[in-house]
C-alpha cells in the first residue's frame, strides 16, 4: 500500500492565490509515488476564498477543506491542520506562494533519507530592508534567550514525519510557536536551503503587530530568562543605589561646599526606579496572564465545517 503524504495549507484571505497553488503543487506534486492529501484550513477569511476552497474540493477527491468557527490566527491554522491529517508525512507550506511549492519534493526526498523533520531555511528572501533587519534581530534574540536551539531564517514551512507528528500533537499551549515545538520535540532533523519568493497576492497575514505576539510568544513559550533578567536588573540597581548612597555621604561629609540642594536629582531617581519597576511587572504579568491562559483548558479552536471526502468520514 502506497504511503499518503499530507500538506497543510493556511487559509486567510487568499483568494488571489487558491487556484494558483493548487494548481502548481498538483503540477509539482504528479510525478510522486504517493498517495496526497490537501488540506487547506479556512482561518475565518473575510473574502471569498472558502468558496474557492470548497470548488476545489468538489473538482479534487484529494482536498480537504477545514472551515474554523473563526479567525484563530495562522498557528493555530496550522495546528488544526495537523491535527486533521492521515499522512504518514505532511509538508506545511504558507499559501501565499512565497514557500516554492517545487522545494517540498526535495523535503520529501530527505525524508525518504529517514529524517522525521526537513525544515525549509532561507537563504534569500525578497521582503523590505525593516522585514530583514528584525526577522535577524528576532532570531538572534530568541536563541540567546530560549532554553533550546532554534535554527535561523527558518519559518513553518517543513516536512513532519508522522512519528515526530504525534509527539508534536501533545504540546496544546494556547500561545504557539510552532518552530520552537519542532525544534524542543527534536527528533532526527535536517536543513534544505531555498530562496524564498514575494508574496503573489493579498496583503500579508503578518503586519507588524501580529509579529511582535509571536515573537513574544517564542521568546517567552522557550525561556525564563525574562524572569531571571527581573533579579539581575534588581540586583544592578541595588548596586548603583549603594554606590550612589556612598557618594551622597562621602560629599556631604567631606565636600559639604560642593552639595548642591535641590529635587533633579531625586526625582531623576524615582522616575527610573519605578519605570524599571514598571517594565518588571509587565514581564512577571505577562508570564501570570499566559499561566491564566492555560488553566482555562479551553479548546485551541472551533471547527464550523468539513469538505471533501475522507474515508474515515
Amino acid at each position: 500500500m502506497a504511503q499518503l503524504i499530507s500538506f497543510v495549507f493556511p487559509i486567510y484571505n487568499e483568494s488571489g492565490n487558491i487556484e494558483l497553488l493548487h494548481e502548481t503543487i498538483t503540477r509539482v506534486t504528479a510525478e510522486l509515488q504517493e498517495d496526497l492529501e490537501f488540506v487547506y484550513v479556512n482561518d475565518g477569511s473575510r473574502d471569498d476564498s472558502l468558496e474557492l476552497l470548497k470548488s476545489l474540493a468538489e473538482r479534487d477527491e484529494r482536498v480537504v477543506v477545514v472551515d474554523l468557527s473563526r479567525n484563530h490566527g495562522h498557528q493555530l491554522a496550522v495546528t488544526a491542520g495537523l491535527d486533521i491529517v492521515r499522512g504518514d508525512a505532511v509538508v506545511i507550506m504558507d499559501s501565499d506562494m512565497q514557500d516554492p511549492p517545487e522545494v517540498a519534493l526535495e523535503l520529501i526526498e530527505r525524508w525518504h533519507e529517514g529524517y522525521d523533520v526537513v525544515y525549509a531555511q532561507r537563504r534569500t528572501r525578497q521582503d523590505t530592508f525593516f522585514k530583514k533587519f528584525t526577522a535577524d534581530m528576532f532570531y538572534r534574540t530568541l536563541n540567546a534567550l530560549s532554553d533550546v536551539e532554534i535554527p535561523r531564517d527558518t519559518g513553518d514551512f517543513r516536512l513532519v514525519s508522522r512519528k515526530a507528528l504525534d509527539h508534536i500533537r501533545k504540546y496544546r499551549e494556547h500561545d504557539r510557536f510552532l518552530r520552537g515545538m519542532f525544534a524542543h520535540a527534536g527528533f532526527k532533523h535536517v536543513a534544505v536551503q531555498f530562496d524564498r519568493h514575494a508574496r503573489h497576492a493579498g496583503e500579508t497575514g503578518y503586519p507588524l503587530k501580529k509579529m511582535i505576539k509571536l515573537a513574544t510568544d517564542g521568546i517567552m513559550g522557550f525561556s525564563s530568562k525574562p524572569l531571571a533578567l527581573i533579579s539581575q536588573m534588581g540586583a544592578g540597581f541595588s548596586l548603583l543605589a549603594f554606590l550612589g548612597i556612598l557618594y551622597a555621604l562621602v560629599v556631604r561629609l567631606f565636600f559639604p561646599t560642593h552639595a548642591v540642594p535641590g529635587w533633579t536629582f531625586t526625582v531623576i531617581v524615582i522616575l527610573l526606579v519605578g519605570g524599571l519597576q514598571l517594565v518588571m511587572m509587565g514581564i512577571i504579568g505577562s508570564y501570570v496572564g499566559r499561566i491564566y491562559t492555560e488553566v482555562k483548558g479551553r479548546p485551541l479552536y472551533g471547527i464550523q465545517e468539513i469538505y471533501g471526502r475522507r474515508e474515515d468520514d
